[in-house]
């Protein structure tokens, strides 16, 4: 049910869809309004909104260090006793690994929620402004605490941890294929969502200008090893395996693996199914064989949220052993923890 509430939501900009129109001079849409555009667009009705504008970008730009200056953008906004919660409205593309991200690193109780577009703000029918006003109904709601970041689009709304882009151009873009949405918005505002359920403790903001560098290679059918190779020669202090089925590669890949591990790179294995667990079962250059070569399965987070895992717990500087038991704590559901 609409609760009445007192105090803000912060609106984070960083460009995206949502905030694109077509560049006649460059022939193509790019991002270009300001977040007090983006959310003039939503309309009034809901909480007050103050609108902070952090970069104007489509999220297939944004780097790793930009990851880290909305997280940071998210901390500073939750300083104030004022914020009931923060929305950023971000480019779909890559919204699943910046919005896992600040999911690792949000220790409030208040909400982060993450939305975008799939239509831009200039069609004739953008989806942009009804998931603004869905965000920022979450954003400001009681239910929404102790969830850390969600991510609201099509009236659905999805923790962080697990979710992707399901659809290149389709409205309903998102979904968690193991752990499904935890609620709804309806278009009155009225959030509803399941109960709450544990989450793992919040990790330190990793530096700025990190020198961390991991990469994710894919698993097909004659694959060598030769882009392992080639992440290694680049400096990758970690690697993420988009391996097959359950986790399998072959015995090249196990090879270049072992020694690898041994070398101090971190590999984790995950795949590239739609959905279910990474588990070692096959031998012969499958899953036991990667994990005896000593790669981490990455439990039911795919490539690009385990690659976002790593490079934090890489850029902080943790321990293999910790960076170990971290994997396997956040591949989990709520329920294995």
């Amino acid at each position: 049910m609409r609760t009445t509430t007192t105090g803000r939501v912060t609106l984070l900009a960083t460009g995206g869809t949502i905030a694109s129109r077509m560049d006649a001079a460059v022939g193509a849409t790019v991002a270009s309004d300001a977040g007090s555009s983006v959310l003039e667009a939503a309309g009034g009705g809901g909480p007050a909104v103050e609108v902070i504008d952090l970069m104007q970008k489509g999220s297939y730009l944004l780097t790793f260090d930009d990851m880290v200056t909305v997280c940071r953008a998210i901390g500073a906004a939750l300083a104030s006793s004022d914020t009931l919660g923060v929305v950023v409205t971000h480019g779909t593309d890559t919204m699943e690994e910046t919005a896992y991200l600040a999911d690792l690193l949000h220790a409030d109780p208040r909400p982060v929620v993450f939305t975008g577009a799939q239509r831009a703000a200039d069609s004739s029918d953008p989806d942009g402004p009804g998931n603004l006003r869905a965000a920022l109904a979450v954003a400001a709601s009681p239910e929404a605490r102790n969830r850390g970041a969600l991510i609201v689009f099509a009236g659905q709304v999805f923790t962080a941890a697990g979710t992707r882009k399901t659809e290149t151009a389709a409205l309903h873009a998102f979904g968690n294929p193991d752990l499904g949405s935890i609620g709804t918005v309806a278009e009155d505002g009225v959030v509803s969502l399941d109960a709450v359920e544990s989450r793992p403790e919040a990790l330190e903001v990793p530096p700025s200008a990190s020198t961390v560098r991991v990469d994710i290679v894919a698993c097909h059918p004659g694959a060598d090893a030769t882009l392992f190779t080639a992440a290694r020669a680049a400096g990758a202090g970690g690697v993420v395996l988009e391996a097959t089925g359950l986790g399998n590669a072959n015995a090249d890949l196990c090879d270049a693996t072992r020694e690898a591990v041994r070398d101090g790179v971190v590999v984790v294995t995950s795949t590239r199914v739609h959905a279910g667990p990474v588990r070692a079962v096959y031998g012969a250059g499958g899953g036991r064989t990667l994990e005896d070569a000593g790669a981490l399965p990455s439990g039911l987070l795919r490539p690009s949220q385990a690659r976002t895992l790593l490079h934090t717990l890489l850029a902080l500087g943790t321990r293999p052993e910790v960076i170990a038991e971290q994997v396997r704590l956040r591949g989990l559901t709520p329920t294995e923890r």
